[in-house]
């Protein structure tokens, strides 16, 4: 099973056991993985060295552990281009995926001036700040936050929020979604956002903060999104 003899680190080995079996289902998703010490007594190695490829199997995010219950397969994480403007509904249903939206909040404020900044308005303007959590086959993936103007979506309901709000913009406003700017950082998250991510804390996730333009350069969005940093990696293609 390992090959004491070779250059390539044993802990490397387990680790490289453990993919393929992972990649051939003995593990499925979710399952319980052995135990360091059946590792141990399986491979014939010390526990320190099966601790560190177990180790490095979390941090690469193939496995993931829980206090007091073990080492279990973690789920793929979905990859997100960077390049193109799309709904995270769209994302979805190009992957296969159901998408779903619980709506938290549906309200008129007054901007933080930060927000008015961003969408060039007064902070005197009304705008809709929505809250939905996004989801992928009933899995929680993303916290949004939504800063749109009133004015410019004076019809804009609580029911067109359930679906797609890129779709309500084109197809019920008739107007055309030209291009956007992101903004990303990694951070922990917050006590209310774990909550509606199913995650435990502390936890990893990705901000990412977009600022979106119709095609005649007016502002209509700015979007603050909390994602699951276990669940997604975001990909770029840069030519030189």
């Amino acid at each position: 099973m390992l090959d004491k003899q070779s250059a390539i680190p044993i802990y490397v080995q387990i680790e490289d056991f453990l993919k393929e079996q992972i990649a051939q289902g003995v593990y499925p998703v979710k399952s319980l993985i052995p135990s360091e010490r059946e590792l141990t007594d399986m491979f014939g190695v010390s526990r320190m060295t099966v601790r560190q490829s177990l180790t490095n199997l979390v941090k690469d995010g193939l496995l993931y552990r829980e206090k007091g219950r073990g080492t279990f397969v973690a789920e793929e994480k979905m990859e997100q281009p960077l390049n193109g403007l799309t709904s995270f509904t769209e994302d979805m249903k190009e992957r296969g995926l159901v998408p779903g939206t619980k709506l938290i909040s549906f309200s008129k404020i007054h901007p933080e001036p930060q927000i008015a900044a961003r969408l060039g308005i007064s902070p005197d303007e009304l705008v809709y700040k929505v809250v939905r959590i996004r989801y992928a086959d009933d899995t929680p993936m993303a916290i949004e936050r939504s800063y749109l103007p009133v004015e410019l979506f004076p019809t804009l309901t609580e029911e067109a929020l359930q679906g797609s709000l890129y779709a309500f913009i084109e197809k019920q406003e008739k107007l055309v979604i030209g291009q956007a700017t992101q903004r990303m950082e990694a951070a922990l998250a917050k006590t209310e956002d774990a909550g509606y991510l199913q995650i435990a804390l502390p936890a990893a996730v990705v901000l990412i903060e977009r600022v979106s333009a119709l095609m005649d350069g007016r502002i209509f969005e700015v979007v603050r999104s909390t994602y699951r940093a276990d669940r997604y990696k975001f990909i770029s293609e840069i030519g030189r």
